[in-house]
């Protein structure tokens, strides 16, 4: 063992208490329908007498569209989905946006996939099985900045179309929606999402398919929620790099000792390499501090415009 570093067992606190977030995130949306008196998976749990209806509470909806206190809340994919299938960019559409894209935006965009997304909850259950069950796969299957164009295709294709494509097949509300109502839109694609993650390439939909993922990255390049580096403290031992689940290319910068923090907007605020690092050299600090000017020293937005290792470069 290095020297100043201590081995790391079980599950960290950043990640013990990510996870507590995720599951709350769920059963909150279930929360509204069981106080009214409704069942989940589009049952009713009552008798023959009038209930309320959940929407009349003070929250209630889905990921893809909320009411809280009666102000609506929007997916922002989806709202763009509907902006370009009707052609017109309705005030609702925008009053119903912004704050989601302003919180996650101050935050950092990816936080949502780290710490609200199902389909991250589940990819983490595809992790242990994988390694259960000793299979290797690809670290880097697809080019993770596949996203951001499978985000525009969508867009586009809505336009098309005349209605929100992804939507009839979205697998993040899979399990929204199916919990709540009972829908099986985008279940057989979950179900095919977690077969790739489990028997093709790491991560591949969280990392390089996912639209949502490709709008989230885009709003965490302005995120004050980061990952700063202690350069002094950090062994490059690369087990922070080892454990992302976003891509270990994104950490790089910091590790190398380019950057004071993991400046890349496809970080998902996870702290699973915060949790991973045995020197204690990585925490969460805020603020985005300007990247340490050195000779040769890419741009600050190097981390996003680098392009990835090859696919083959490693596997699990």
């Amino acid at each position: 063992m290095v020297r100043g570093t201590r081995p790391r067992r079980g599950i960290g606190r950043v990640t013990a208490v990510r996870r507590v977030v995720q599951c709350a995130a769920l059963v909150l949306f279930c929360l509204p329908l069981v106080a009214a008196g409704w069942g989940l998976a589009g049952g009713f749990a009552g008798g023959d007498a009038a209930v309320p209806t959940p929407a009349e509470g003070v929250f209630y909806g889905s990921l893809a569209s909320s009411s809280v206190g009666g102000v609506t809340l929007l997916d922002p994919l989806a709202a763009l989905q509907v902006a370009a299938a009707s052609r017109e960019l309705a005030p609702a559409l925008l009053v119903g946006v912004l704050p989601v894209v302003a919180a996650y935006g101050l935050i950092r965009g990816r936080a949502f996939c780290g710490w609200v997304c199902p389909v991250n909850l589940l990819g983490e259950a595809a992790d242990w099985l994988r390694a259960r069950l000793g299979i290797e796969v690809r670290e880097r299957a697809v080019p993770r900045h596949a996203k951001l164009g499978v985000a525009a295709g969508v867009v586009a294709l809505s336009a098309v179309a005349g209605v929100p494509v992804f939507e009839s097949f979205n697998p993040v509300g899979a399990v929204n929606r199916g919990l709540l109502f009972g829908a099986l839109a985008g279940v057989w694609t979950l179900a095919a999402v977690l077969a790739c993650d489990v028997l093709w390439g790491r991560r591949v939909w969280c990392r390089a398919l996912c639209p949502m993922g490709g709008v989230y990255e885009a709003l965490g390049r302005m995120g004050q929620v980061n990952v700063a580096i202690d350069h002094d403290a950090c062994t490059r031992c690369g087990r922070c790099e080892a454990v992302c689940p976003a891509d270990p290319a994104i950490l790089a910068p910091a590790v190398d000792g380019a950057d004071a923090i993991v400046r890349a907007g496809d970080c998902m605020a996870c702290g699973a390499c915060v949790d991973a690092c045995p020197a204690d050299a990585l925490r969460f600090r805020l603020g985005r501090p300007r990247r340490p000017a050195a000779a040769g020293a890419p741009s600050p937005a190097a981390a996003d415009a680098a392009p990835p290792a090859p696919a083959g470069a490693g596997t699990e």
